[in-house]
């Protein structure tokens, strides 16, 4: 593990009064690339001015890895309105036949909970049909791990998600509470000990093992990303609603009515400070929902490359809504102009209270820490990648755009974030 030793942070500031601050940060960065043996972009714009401040590599392709959420949510603010479209319904007779349109927000614990669409389908007085879709999203997006399915950050993609697609389970004084109740099974025991307790899904169904540690037998929760079989969301659906609602196949009404659930921009702050994978890939096929009658991530990605995004420096290479996939790239320059386009559509109030900010919440709560905030980004993690990007307000109140990716390290993540942030605090402190 690379700690930065207090000499070193010392140095920082001695150093810079010997050289020009563009030619002290150009080499900080390049030292950082070679003490950790990895490729690093980095680039620092001032959007006021539209000077470059440094260019290391920013040309260079990347894994965005959760910066891809930036190309999201840019996608969002021009597609969606300022509430999410729930529900497509269609009143026939005694009937009420409903289309899914992806809304990831239905009985999601971690969003505002306004309950209007369970209170719209508990309350309404007309038998239920739900038409189901021609063509659905794939479970899982282009180059996600096969392996982390059971982990709460990759949970499969649908039409109209419940309960975030996860259930919950909770472990206390040797036995097991699962929540909602439409998931309770008995939990199989391995033989098998580990450092550390563990609670795994089988890959094609719920059923959940559990594997004991020699380290951690006590009280622990797990959120499991459900493994979705033919008609279980509609099973799941009637028994959370206690009333049924039946299927059939039916395209879209032109004359079809629509609900609106939450405030848009309540799942855009979750998707941007926890950065919240699932919340990434329902909003993409909320956005497909507005183009086609198909809900199809693609569909929303291919056209707002082809409508919004032709004017960066560097098309990207865009295949998922949250980041997860490897196959994701990016230049550090196009990253920045996303911000500045983002920039150009929200009030800067508006947006910063998207954002993760420094030393307060989300993702950089534990960094950047002291006095008022002035960083306001997104970061982004895979194992041996990291980023961060967004809005640093100087000293002198100066708001300077940046990106810097770091990919294929073996150090710490964290000795990669305490580097970078001594870097970006010269750059507030110099700039």
């Amino acid at each position: 593990m690379m700690r930065v030793p207090l000499w070193a942070s010392l140095a920082v500031w001695l150093l810079a009064a010997g050289c020009s601050p563009g030619r002290y940060l150009r080499n900080q960065v390049s030292q950082a690339e070679k003490d950790f043996q990895n490729h690093i972009g980095f680039f620092l714009y001032d959007p006021q001015t539209r000077k470059t401040l440094l260019d290391y590599q920013g040309d260079r392709y990347f894994i965005p890895a959760s910066n891809t959420k930036i190309f999201t949510l840019y996608a969002c603010l021009q597609l969606l309105g300022d509430s999410i479209p729930s529900l497509k319904y269609l009143e026939r007779n005694d009937s009420l036949i409903l289309w899914a349109t992806g809304d990831p927000s239905f009985l999601y614990d971690k969003v505002t909970q306004e309950n209007r669409t369970y209170s719209f389908l508990r309350q309404h007085s007309s038998s239920l049909y739900m038409s189901s879709p021609t063509v659905s999203p794939d479970r899982f997006g282009p180059g996600w791990s096969w392996d982390d399915y059971s982990y709460a950050y990759q949970v499969e993609r649908t039409t109209f998600p419940i309960y975030g697609n996860r259930f919950r389970v909770s472990k206390a004084n040797g036995s097991f509470q699962i929540s909602p109740a439409f998931f309770r099974t008995d939990v199989a025991q391995t033989s098998t000990s580990r450092e550390k307790h563990e609670l795994v899904r089988d890959p094609a169904s719920n059923a959940l093992v559990y594997a004991p540690g020699s380290k951690s037998n006590g009280g622990s929760t797990w959120n499991i990303p459900v493994s979705f079989t033919d008609g279980m969301m509609l099973r799941l659906l009637s028994d959370t609603l206690h009333r049924e609602i039946k299927s059939l196949s039916m395209p879209v009404s032109t004359q079809a009515a629509i609900l609106y659930s939450v405030p848009s921009d309540s799942l855009y702050r979750v998707m941007m400070q926890q950065s919240d994978n699932f919340l990434a890939e329902q909003l993409l096929i909320v956005c497909a929902g507005i183009l086609s009658d198909t809900l199809k991530p693609e569909i929303a990605i291919r056209e707002a490359q082809k409508r919004f995004l032709e004017d960066l420096p560097d098309p990207p290479v865009w295949v998922d809504g949250s980041g997860l996939s490897r196959m994701n790239l990016a230049t550090p320059r196009s990253v920045v102009r996303m911000w500045e386009k983002i920039d150009a559509v929200v009030p800067r109030g508006r947006l910063y209270a998207m954002l993760a900010a420094g030393g307060m919440n989300g993702t950089l709560q534990d960094y950047y820490i002291g006095g008022k905030p002035f960083l306001y980004g997104k970061t982004g993690t895979l194992r041996n990648n990291n980023a961060l990007s967004g809005f640093l307000i100087t000293r002198r109140g100066r708001t300077l755009l940046f990106s810097w990716m770091n990919n294929n390290f073996t150090s710490s993540t964290g000795d990669v974030r305490k580097r970078m942030e001594t870097v970006l605090k010269f750059v507030y402190e110099k700039y």
